[in-house]
């Protein structure tokens, strides 16, 4: 029996692949410092644990879960959005529950495109971005974050050509793998531009809550007549450290999400209902713990880009998700570069190309394990003397 040649087409999994090479390291009995992987390193706060334990030994929650989620986490999304971003929806026609945001962003060009349609995506950006468009069997083409454009697209820089045939553009703010945060204005830009040519925006805000320097990520719900046009997708993966429980919600547009609904309806009968109170209990509860994972990144952040500029290696602060975006130093690609650091460093980061053609250059280090661990990673580095 044979793959389908829509399976054989799928891209290859670039954190697998990445994973491997790290697990090999790992067999040959070497310390890695293992910078490259996107695994928040806290536990989930207890409360959330509480929760979920509490849930699970109620018999109610052994039943089949509604087909479009719990009422409670919907209304628990829209309370999160209004406290959080001072944006009001209707948890019914306006939220719909996730199995993580990954799974949103993937079958969202199979729920709003068809063969042939054309999707504007980020790059560099989530590499599984890619995966949605060749499982929908649709057209990408790329808007290259540059460094001297603050990591943002350029829209001036799209064609009549694309802007007429784009059905749908992806955006990723605070970014990864840049570490960049985009501004209310620019937000006001992508929705005229959404209007102005009929795209539709959908922004991928995993990071929302993690801003350093005392700036909080902006939403593009924030920004008038966003819902006209487009949809957010919001993970607790990274806010309260769910990772591995996943769950997420879209929210915006009504037509969006009733896509994204309809296509769930012959695809699952959604999360655990246990899964889903604990999630309400999250979003609805004290935030106390979300400031302190904050400020726990912020300061591995500090050690990082300080030991960074200690031995030479010029480098710029990110301005919010849980990732560094380092430039290469000369004479080497990112994966060599990166290949570098895991054979003679014991280092391993993600090489900047997996991330697209606009990522070569740079590496990209996530701020999960402890300053004390940052702080060796790069005294290991700087013994290969390739800084001056």
């Amino acid at each position: 029996m044979e793959f389908s040649n829509r399976l054989k087409e799928l891209p290859v999994q670039f954190f697998a692949t990445l994973v491997e090479k790290v697990t090999k390291a790992y067999a040959e009995g070497r310390d890695v410092i293992n910078l490259g992987q996107g695994n928040p390193d806290q536990p989930t706060p207890p409360n959330i644990v509480q929760a979920l334990q509490e849930a699970a030994a109620d018999p109610n929650s052994h039943k089949y879960s509604p087909f479009r989620g719990t009422a409670e986490l919907k209304r628990a999304a829209a309370d999160f959005y209004k406290r959080e971003y001072n944006v009001d929806l209707d948890p019914e026609a306006e939220v719909a529950v996730l199995f993580g945001t990954k799974i949103g962003l993937v079958e969202l060009p199979l729920a709003l495109m068809n063969e042939g349609d054309m999707l504007l995506l980020p790059d560099p950006g989530y590499p599984d971005y890619l995966s949605g468009v060749k499982l929908a069997n649709v057209r990408h083409e790329v808007m290259p974050l540059l460094r001297e454009n603050a990591f943002l697209p350029d829209y001036d820089k799209l064609t009549p050509k694309q802007l007429e045939e784009a059905k749908l553009l992806y955006l990723n703010y605070p970014n990864n793998p840049t570490g960049a945060i985009a501004s209310k204005e620019f937000f006001e830009e992508t929705a005229q531009l959404g209007k102005e040519h009929g795209i539709g925006i959908v922004h991928d805000i995993a990071y929302g809550a993690i801003g350093f320097d005392g700036k909080k990520p902006v939403s593009f719900l924030e920004v008038e007549g966003a819902k006209d046009i487009g949809i957010e997708l919001y993970t607790l993966s990274k806010t309260y450290n769910m990772a591995g429980w996943r769950v997420g919600f879209a929210v915006g547009n009504a037509k969006m999400i009733e896509a994204i609904n309809l296509l769930q309806d012959h695809l699952f009968v959604s999360l655990f209902p246990a899964v889903q109170h604990a999630a309400a209990v999250a979003l609805t509860a004290e935030q106390s713990s979300v400031e302190e994972l904050v400020e726990l990144y912020e300061g591995r952040r500090n050690a990082l880009i300080a030991a960074c500029k200690r031995i030479g290696w010029e480098v710029e602060a990110p301005s919010g998700s849980f990732f560094a975006w380092l430039p290469v130093p000369s004479g080497y690609t990112s994966e060599q570069f990166a290949d570098l650091l895991l054979e003679k460093a014991d280092v391993a980061v993600a090489a900047g190309n997996g991330f697209g053609t606009y990522g070569e250059g740079y590496i990209r280090i996530g701020l999960l394990v402890d300053e004390a661990r940052l702080e060796e990673a790069v005294e290991r580095i700087e013994k290969l003397k390739l800084f001056s």
